[in-house]
């Protein structure tokens, strides 16, 4: 029989633990009960399991056991990992993870292939997202034409899309 999921979680994390090759363990029976609403922060020393516990999260990497409910879903039973990424979960990445070829509307508009929007609705929605973090007028800049902050937030509108 399967446990009930509890709705007014947004994150239940429950005994996750994550090993890696050479027996490397980044967590050990993790459990993280995180309700709508509610803010948290995850803090520690380099090396603690944090990058580990945010990729689980975000169905980039998978735990060595336990369990891991994001929004009533469980992500061992997600077939479209993709899909659940691209509407449930947004990532700013450390290093921005910008794409150097691209304009800055297009790395904001990248997340939103494959949604069925038009070119038009992705376009205006991005624009829209660059002028929430301040960079109008910034479009056709590569991301090597930004400084540092300007590329965290091109990545934080991205991660909005």
């Amino acid at each position: 029989m399967s446990e009930s999921i509890d709705r007014q979680l947004a994150i239940d994390v429950k005994g996750v633990t994550r090993v890696f090759p050479g027996r490397v363990v980044a967590l050990a029976g993790l459990d993280l009960n995180v309700r709508y609403g509610e803010m948290v922060a995850i803090t520690g020393p380099s090396g603690c399991g944090k990058s580990t516990l945010l990729n689980i999260l975000a169905a980039i990497d998978s735990p060595t056991s336990g369990s891991v409910i994001v929004a009533g879903q469980d992500l061992a039973h997600i077939h479209d990992l993709s899909g659940y990424r691209r509407h449930e979960v947004g990532l700013v990445f450390q290093l921005h993870n910008l794409l150097p070829q691209l304009s800055t509307l297009s790395n904001v508009e990248l997340p939103m292939f494959g949604c069925g929007w038009s070119a038009h609705q992705r376009r205006t929605r991005a624009l829209e997202l660059l002028a929430e973090v301040d960079l109008s007028g910034c479009e056709q800049r590569l991301p090597t034409e930004l400084s540092g902050g300007e590329r965290q937030r091109v990545a934080i509108a991205r991660a909005l899309a």
